[in-house]
């Protein structure tokens, strides 16, 4: 069949030929696009699916919370937990109401990161009273989030309960930055596995330090809730604080496979929801850390941010963990569902569900079901209750995420030996974090081939277009170039395409002088063959990173495969490689070839000098930047192409203390990079 509709196409003009070829090629570029897309959320729902799958029993789970709470320390930031430095809390105001005491309260969880809250005593306990802590999320106000939702929390005042509502970083008085990716392309944030969630916990930890010091409050019986971000802040500090003594979340409970089913979804979510996820830790696995502390999830069936699919799933996985933890042979009463056809917002149904679990669990026998349904107190005017009247002067809540990840120092190495050391624990490393999905086996290539199409550059050499297998069901394009008048082994060139160069076939001016020399492929690596909007490459990054990933290191592990093609179907001797790229795409090659050997000698035009400036790998500058990763690739060979010579110079020093200094070379141009080609049997024509 094949071979008739290419003797149909052959006889057609060739005016009518190139608009069919210019189709059927629009429509394949589209199909790959979109086959890479589904991959993405593919991964995110095998991981779902596979969560907690391996907890068969009380002591599977025993030998794996330690391990899930540790990684999920690390990737909010919080490993190891910041000093409990000095609280310098002060009350700022009191306010006497006929059914509690309110205090403002304003306190630093670290030296200069202040926290704004509103505590409220009742005015009819008899004693320490159970407390609960109410964690707001996204509401907009210049008086904080805590003036908003006075209507879900002030029944507890009223009914015997202390009650602590914070403001968020950013929603609050004092200034901050919460959504950094989605809205202010700060994709370093990625590169330094910052999510604002981790200071949002540590927050609610410093607060639960506070809450220790007050007589009025039992400290053994604090209750956490929140809705939406407030809700997703619920569930990492009961997870990470044993503290919390019940939690209730509210429109916050999802799957990371549900989440990424929602494309767009992924797009709008607040940086606080996700976090880098290098070690494939859904959100059932967060909640199960929570086990056996009660739990209650509420959810809207039509909740659109945190849809019922996800939900429901993240529940029936986490009361596995429950059940297992109850008495033998019964199920846990200590989680429970409750869902309203609701969008998301707080029905009265969820309101009287919280109030009546932390009645339940926090021993406050004496509220009637008909004191549940009762409305709060009158909320009080924002402005009552703000805490400050100016922003203190050493406040750093703006500025916070420049410093809550700390990098580590830059320190000389004394030998070659304690450089080998680095070296090696620093591969081990991004290979258990950074590039732990990369996958593992046998994978078909798949390799479909096409003819000509190369224009002009035809009557200079062979060229064939190549499509293969990356991944099962991702397919990537590699055009395959080699001198027409070159016979035995010849040295190879992968150029790797990157976002924003053409999606026409290239200019080659710049390859011309090499093709007499040198095969050439050119790789056209996934999400790289359309141009993106602006939206589109944020819902591929961030849902990328659900699993782990990044398009650089999608793009990483597709050279890899086009070299292990290369190799397998062209004869390729390792010492004759060299890879190229420009911009993010020559981090790209520089990553592949840190990770692979085969690479003789990577070429870099432009390439952004660190991660902070571009080319996002989820929490890579945790362990190392660019500059240092290109310095490991000594004694290969590395050239430069930029007009900034002034950087790099710890890939200078590092060449040298490898004794290899003539590796590194900084040129002007492609031909001066290959002029001296690297040793090796080459590509067998």
């Amino acid at each position: 069949m094949r071979t008739l509709i290419q003797r149909a196409l052959s006889r057609l003009p060739f005016g009518l030929l190139s608009r069919v070829r210019v189709w059927v090629d629009g429509r394949a570029v589209h199909a790959r696009h979109r086959a890479s897309d589904r991959n993405l959320a593919e991964a995110a729902a095998r991981l779902s699916a596979r969560c907690l799958s391996g907890v068969a029993a009380r002591e599977d789970w025993e030998q794996r919370r330690p391990v899930a709470l540790r990684q999920l320390r690390s990737m909010l930031g919080l490993d190891p937990l910041p000093e409990r430095t000095p609280l310098q809390a002060q009350i700022t105001g009191t306010g006497e109401y006929p059914a509690y005491r309110l205090e403002k309260i304003l306190f630093e969880s670290l030296p200069g990161l202040y926290v704004t809250a509103n505590f409220y005593l009742p005015r009819n306990s008899a004693g320490p009273a159970p407390c609960v802590v109410y964690l707001n999320g996204h509401w907009h106000s210049l008086d904080g989030a805590k003036t908003g939702l006075q209507d879900r929390y002030l029944w507890y005042p009223a009914h015997g309960f202390a009650l602590l509502v914070i403001d968020p970083v950013g929603f609050g008085e004092i200034p901050g930055v919460h959504p950094g990716t989605n809205r202010l392309d700060r994709w370093h944030w990625l590169s330094l596995g910052y999510t604002p969630a981790g200071v949002e916990v540590w927050n609610a930890m410093r607060a639960l330090d506070w809450l220790e010091t007050r007589s009025e409050v039992d400290s053994a019986r604090i209750g956490v809730t929140g809705i939406s971000g407030g809700g997703v802040m619920t569930q990492f500090l009961a997870a990470l604080d044993e503290r919390v003594a019940v939690a209730v979340p509210s429109c916050s409970t999802y799957t990371l496979g549900s989440q990424a089913a929602i494309g767009g979804l992924i797009v709008h979510q607040c940086d606080c929801t996700y976090y880098p996820n290098v070690f494939d830790l859904d959100f059932p696995e967060v909640l199960a850390l929570i086990a056996p502390r009660p739990l209650l999830i509420l959810g809207g069936r039509q909740d659109l941010i945190f849809p019922p699919a996800g939900f429901r799933a993240a529940f029936q996985r986490t009361r596995r963990i429950y059940d297992l933890l109850a008495e033998s042979g019964k199920a846990s009463d200590r989680i429970r569902l409750v869902e309203s056809n609701q969008g998301h917002a707080d029905p009265p149904l969820f309101l009287q569900a919280a109030r009546q679990w932390m009645c339940q669990w926090l021993k406050m026998p004496n509220v009637s079901e008909a004191a549940l349904q009762e409305c709060g107190p009158e909320p009080e005017a924002p402005a009552i209750l703000r805490c400050t009247r100016e922003i203190p002067s050493r406040a750093l809540n703006a500025c916070i995420q420049d410093r809550w990840i700390q990098i580590p120092a830059r320190r000389p190495y004394a030998s070659p030996e304690a450089w080998a050391r680095r070296r090696t624990e620093l591969a081990d490393s991004l290979r258990a974090t950074t590039f732990a999905w990369f996958p593992q086996g046998e994978i078909p290539f798949q390799t479909r081939r096409r003819p000509g199409g190369g224009g002009y550059a035809e009557i200079l050499c062979h060229f064939q277009e190549c499509v293969f297998d990356s991944e099962p069901g991702v397919s990537v394009k590699a055009s395959l170039l080699k001198p027409r008048d070159r016979t035995g082994p010849i040295p190879l060139v992968v150029w790797i395409r990157g976002r924003g160069e053409p999606v026409a076939f290239p200019d080659l001016d710049e390859f011309l002088p090499i093709l007499r020399t040198h095969a050439l492929a050119i790789l056209t690596p996934r999400f790289s063959e359309k141009p993106l909007s602006g939206r589109e490459y944020a819902r591929i990054e961030r849902t990328a990173a659900l699993t782990g990933r990044s398009r650089v290191s999608l793009w990483a592990w597709d050279v890899r495969r086009t070299l292990d093609w290369a190799i397998r179907d062209r004869n390729v001797a390792p010492s004759s490689i060299s890879v190229y790229g420009r911009g993010e795409a020559g981090i790209a090659a520089l990553y592949a070839a840190f990770l692979d050997p085969k690479i003789g000698h990577v070429i870099l035009r432009d390439p952004p000098p660190s991660h902070f400036e571009g080319a996002p790998l989820p929490m890579i500058l945790r362990h190392t930047d660019i500059d240092e990763v290109a310095g490991a690739l000594a004694p290969r060979r590395l050239t430069l192409l930029t007009r900034r010579k002034n950087e790099f110079e710890l890939t200078r020093q590092l060449y040298q203390l490898q004794g290899a200094p003539e590796a590194l070379r900084h040129v002007a141009s492609l031909t001066e990079a290959l002029r001296e080609g690297p040793p090796g049997e080459g590509l067998r024509c």
